[in-house]
């Protein structure tokens, strides 16, 4: 028995909040799943919620995480009772074809979504060097500014496939870079914490308000209000998420003994830090920008609104570069998540063993991503439909395959859920399949009516 399993024994028999400070240390997977949902696109939409619709829509992204979470919590209970591969499970007890066309929208999706990451990523760098030495390229433009973001895009991905590529290796090196997740998730929630607190004592955040805004009191009349809440509440946990979370917790050798921690572990370093760094963006956009005479439209990039919080009485290091460290640390952890995610699912499709040669290779296959500096502005919008429609549809699916496996007794026996508790899970499941389908639905077909 590993002392982990022993501890975890022990720990069974006391209160819950005496078991936090163990859990806090033996958690991992989860924060895995935080560094990856904390990205470039969580960073635009909570700008988005707080400079367009102030304090209105804080509600909207906790809503679309605890649905993402009750997800996450049924696919621990099943990987972790069962100790089978996600693909694996899903292939033998529900179709071989839903498993395959999870694991592809997958592995696609990890693809695509580094072609914004880059730019993004090589854009917050440009903002710290040029804050903190003087240096800019900004005013040049032309090929001189886009080879230094490229070569910018560069030192991130040598930096992410580093971490990757040793992640592989199993061990300690997952230990260390679960560790090391967790220290950045830290740092995003003090940089944006920083950039609030800065806000509040100029006197920009109504603290009332924004109690007020994470109570829901009703849906925006507009379009782009619907579209924003359904996206949110549609991809708070992406079709990727889903993929590698099993993975991380077979990596981490956990099994039945670690079922409890699973859902701490997910509370601790998905939900919370995700309800925190989304909401702290957008009260700091929503105090700095909402009801302005500001032209917001256009400008909601994470540099544009670096720079106007700085123009709006942050000043440029709080406004400018602690909110740059906080997107970049968004964006890296992001980064390293997908090439993970590419890594789990090619070596699931092709049967290569994990931390294999091959499931290493497979780690790399992002790297042209780090052409996004030159051609994101152009391919944006003849990838983004087809991949957020095959990715948005696939969700739900993967969704109903969980719910299928949860309630399946061939796959998990004495382990599937009865009673009440059972009753509670399929109502719980069904809620987040219905608001997910009507979500990708809804946003897909007003993104085609704009074609």
């Amino acid at each position: 028995m590993s002392a982990s399993v022993q501890e975890l024994k022990e720990l069974a028999s006391k209160p819950p909040l005496k078991r936090l400070p163990a859990y806090l240390r033996l958690s991992g997977p989860g924060w895995l799943q935080g560094a990856m949902t904390l990205g470039g696109g969580s960073a635009i939409t909570s700008l988005t919620i707080g400079a367009v619709y102030g304090y209105e829509l804080l509600w909207v992204q906790p809503l679309a995480m605890i649905i993402g979470c009750i997800m996450l919590f049924a696919l621990s209970h099943q990987t972790l009772s069962t100790g089978i591969k996600p693909f694996t499970a899903m292939r033998n007890f529900v179709h071989p074809s839903i498993a395959w066309l999870w694991a592809i929208a997958a592995l696609l999706s990890s693809i695509i979504w580094g072609f914004s990451h880059y730019p993004l990523s090589a854009g917050m760098l440009e903002e710290i060097i040029t804050v903190g030495t003087g240096f800019s390229l900004q005013e040049s433009g032309g090929t001189a500014r886009e080879l230094y973001l490229f070569g910018l895009a560069v030192l991130v991905w040598m930096l992410c496939a580093y971490t990757a590529w040793n992640y592989g290796a199993g061990g300690r090196a997952v230990r260390v870079f679960e560790t090391s997740i967790k220290l950045l998730s830290g740092m995003i929630v003090l940089s944006f914490l920083w950039v609030v607190v800065a806000a509040s004592v100029n006197g920009q955040v109504d603290w009332s308000a924004v109690f007020a805004g994470y109570i829901p009191s009703g849906l925006p009349s507009d379009s782009d209000g619907v579209i924003t809440i359904m996206a949110a509440l549609g991809t708070a946990v992406g079709i990727n998420m889903t993929f590698i979370y099993g993975y991380t917790l077979l990596d981490r050798h956990w099994g039945r003994d670690h079922r409890e921690l699973a859902r701490y572990d997910i509370v601790m370093g998905l939900v919370i830090p995700y309800v925190l760094v989304t909401g702290l963006i957008s009260i700091a956009a929503a105090g700095a920008f909402y009801g302005s005479d500001l032209s917001i439209q256009g400008k909601l990039s994470p540099a544009q609104a670096g720079v106007l919080f700085s123009d709006t009485g942050m000043g440029p290091v709080t406004g400018r570069l602690v909110f740059a460290f906080g997107v970049l640390g968004m964006a890296i952890g992001s980064l390293v998540m997908h090439m993970l995610c590419c890594g789990a699912a090619a070596s699931a499709m092709f049967d290569w063993p994990a931390h294999s040669r091959n499931y290493r290779l497979a780690l790399l296959l992002p790297t042209p991503a780090v052409l996004g500096v030159f051609l994101w502005s152009t391919m944006g919008a003849y990838v983004v439909l087809p991949t957020s429609a095959i990715c948005g549809f696939l969700l739900p699916v993967a969704y109903i395959g969980w719910y299928v496996l949860n309630n399946s007794r061939q796959y998990l026996g004495d382990d599937r859920p009865k009673g009440k508790k059972k009753t509670r899970y399929n109502l719980a499941m069904m809620l987040c399949i219905v608001t997910v389908l009507a979500s990708v639905t809804y946003t897909t077909g007003i993104q085609l009516s704009w074609f």
